[in-house]
């Protein structure tokens, strides 16, 4: 049994609350690719993802960006 993600639930409060911009921050730093996945449903279950396309976009974009792999990593 899997623990539901606190920072998708804080995420999703940040949005509720009117503080997008911060919300689109947070997305930018996504720890995994499981919190990332875990806010887009928490957000299509609230129906905020048709209301902010912006916060859509931003976590389409790091779901890709977390999930590729990369060319190359600092040391």
């Amino acid at each position: 049994m899997s623990r539901q993600s606190l920072w998708a639930s804080k995420v999703v409060a940040l949005i509720q609350g009117g503080n997008a911009s911060a919300a689109l921050a947070q997305i930018k730093v996504a720890p995994t690719v499981k919190d990332v996945q875990a806010l887009r449903a928490l957000l299509s279950s609230a129906n905020l993802l048709a209301k902010h396309k912006a916060v859509d976009a931003a976590s389409s974009d790091a779901l890709a960006a977390l999930s590729s792999p990369r060319l190359h990593r600092s040391p």
